[in-house]
């Protein structure tokens, strides 16, 4: 029997800034004699600078603007085999007979913890996602690609980023959602799965990726 567990965790799970904004204010003077009968008209200029820095806020799991979750998602993953020539599940023990064809065994999967809500939350414009494989899938001295999890996103505005073998994948692009091009606010629904059928030495795997928001 295989286990495989991956842990997504979001690099920036939560990267967040809190935006907040800084007023300056100048302002100038004037004086207006008197005149006979006239009115006086007196008039200042007042100028004001409003900074607003920019945010990300990225969750994978639980956590709700403006508090991040603080529990690590953890997605599982169990291999089970089953002989050709039956097909029959082979029974746990020493000097059980069944009757296996010789061919390769296949495996079903059964998945838990694999579908998780995601949220982007930016006023920075488009957001850049990534993985990277912070540890890698191992079972004592075996180890799997972290290639065989695959992600996809129930919506297409919020793309999942392909898990890599190791180290850093290929970057995906959030978009905008108001007509100025600098706020993002998307949610969905990434789900992961196993998807390699290789042959593989039994043990309990265990590995993270880590998820990583950032813009320009």
């Amino acid at each position: 029997m295989k286990k495989a567990t991956a842990a997504a965790t979001a690099a920036c799970l939560l990267a967040t800034m809190a935006a907040h904004t800084a007023h300056t204010v100048h302002a100038a003077s004037v004086t207006v004699g008197p005149g006979p009968g006239l009115p006086l008209p007196a008039s200042v200029n007042l100028d004001f600078t409003i900074g607003i820095e920019r945010f990300i806020f990225f969750r994978i799991g639980d956590g709700a603007l403006p508090t991040p979750g603080g529990t690590r998602s953890t997605a599982s993953f169990v291999l089970t085999p089953s002989i050709p020539g039956g097909p029959t599940t082979p029974a746990a023990g020493n000097n059980t007979h069944l009757n296996w064809s010789g061919a390769a065994p296949t495996f079903s999967v059964a998945s838990s913890g694999n579908v998780l809500p995601v949220e982007v939350r930016s006023n920075a414009g488009t957001v850049s996602l990534y993985a990277t494989v912070s540890a890698p899938l191992a079972s004592g001295p075996n180890t799997l690609p972290m290639s065989v999890i695959a992600v996809s996103s129930s919506d297409p505005l919020l793309p999942a980023p392909a898990i890599p073998a190791s180290g850093s994948g290929t970057p995906v692009t959030v978009p905008p959602t108001d007509i100025t091009g600098l706020v993002t606010l998307r949610t969905a629904m990434w789900t992961f799965s196993y998807v390699n059928s290789a042959s593989r030495t039994a043990g309990n795997y265990l590995g993270t990726v880590a998820f990583t928001a950032s813009s320009p």
